[in-house]
């Protein structure tokens, strides 16, 4: 690794630091990141950030960050129900995010809608003249490792297998990053959530759809296919062999949010009318209507078998629900109570710290790891 490249992760690092500072962080000499630095000054990398005062009595010293003009990344997340973005900084900093509805009407369609909203958002924001360096992109089905084709994605409105990469590049994404939704929900919580020292453990995102993303000793499991943690698959409806339950799965079907809804639709005793969202459901349930706290111990019951299911073979240190649905407070000790139930060893549960954001730091994470591998190519061109 060039001293360049040494400096520049320091920075990356630290934001802002001085001389003596990187020197320490690097091991390099300070002779060499002085000329490290000048190198990456005529490469338009780095630039001098003020003086800082000496905590002692030695003389004030220059601070050096990276040049702001240099750009920024955004990470995507296609949801069935919205579609959210984050821009962010090369250091990591956040800079603005958005959330809008979905109009699932295609992958074409969600995509233009998706970079619409980035290009919307910068303009906005005052940050039009910024380059974006790259794009991480959450979508809802499995990702090919192979082919980054892209299937079972219907919660976009796209019931064939369509090549996601080709659409975003078309639009004129260069660096690009792409991965399921709940994978990269997990390698976000990983990074930036509460799971601590829990190198094995699963998420699992419950809301429009359903799904997992599992990490054994630090490593996201993908499978052949891209299809690991597609528990929407499980058979673990009333009857899983149904046809109805062949595209989006049984469990999916009867735990989605739409499949709560369902539920709700076919019971009485409603205070107020039948609850037409989740969230309301919840309420309702909270408050003590009979209904209510039915489907939601149904739901916390489909879901700790799911987790039980998955626990029996990888048996992680951790499950962290998220999504519209799974991160509900109400379900924790419920779902709990189950696994418990089920399982000699239960894992610890958490609901995840990330929220909604999950996959979008997650998306922005990855696109992240691109823009400062081009950094470090500019930092040694020529």
């Amino acid at each position: 690794m060039t001293s360049e490249i040494r400096v520049l992760d320091a920075l990356l690092e630290q934001r802002s630091a001085t001389r003596p500072e990187i020197a320490v962080a690097t091991s390099l000499s300070k002779p060499a990141v002085s000329q490290a630095i000048r190198r990456l000054e005529q490469a338009s990398l780095v630039r001098p950030a003020g003086v800082r005062p000496s905590a002692g009595r030695g003389r004030s010293a220059i601070a050096y960050e990276l040049q702001p003009e240099t750009g920024c990344v955004a990470g995507v997340d296609l949801g069935g129900m919205n579609i959210r973005i984050l821009l962010v900084g090369l250091c990591g900093e956040r800079l603005v995010g958005a959330v809008e509805a979905t109009r699932p009407v295609g992958a074409a369609e969600v995509v233009d809608q998706a970079i619409a909203l980035v290009d919307r958002v910068k303009r906005e924001n005052g940050f039009e003249q910024l380059p974006l360096l790259a794009l991480g992109v959450s979508t809802p089905g499995a990702v090919s490792p192979s082919s980054h084709r892209v299937s079972l994605s219907y919660n976009l409105g796209q019931d064939d297998e369509f090549d996601l990469e080709s659409l975003l590049r078309r639009r004129g994404v260069s660096l690009l990053a792409l991965d399921n939704n709940v994978n990269c929900a997990a390698q976000a919580e990983l990074r930036h959530g509460g799971t601590g020292p829990a190198p094995t453990f699963a998420f699992l995102s419950a809301g429009a759809g359903i799904g997992m993303g599992v990490v054994c000793e630090g490593r996201l499991l993908r499978g052949r296919h891209g299809a690991a943690g597609e528990i929407a698959y499980m058979p673990l409806a009333t009857d899983p062999f149904a046809p109805e339950h062949r595209r989006r799965g049984a469990l999916e079907d009867e735990a989605s949010a739409a499949g709560m809804l369902d539920a709700a639709a076919r019971r009485t005793g409603w205070p107020d009318g039948c609850p037409q969202t989740v969230e309301r459901l919840f309420d309702l349930a909270a408050s003590g209507v009979p209904a209510a706290r039915a489907i939601v111990a149904r739901e916390a019951k489909l879901l700790a078998m799911a987790i039980s299911s998955v626990c029996t073979v990888i048996d992680p240190d951790l499950v962290v629900l998220g999504g519209g649905v799974g991160s509900n407070p109400l379900l924790l000790t419920a779902v709990e109570e189950s696994v418990e139930l089920l399982l000699p060893y239960p894992p610890e549960m958490r609901i995840t710290t990330l929220g909604a954001e999950a996959s979008v730091v997650g998306a922005a994470e990855l696109a992240l790891e691109l823009a400062h591998g081009e950094l470090r190519r500019r930092a040694t061109a020529g």
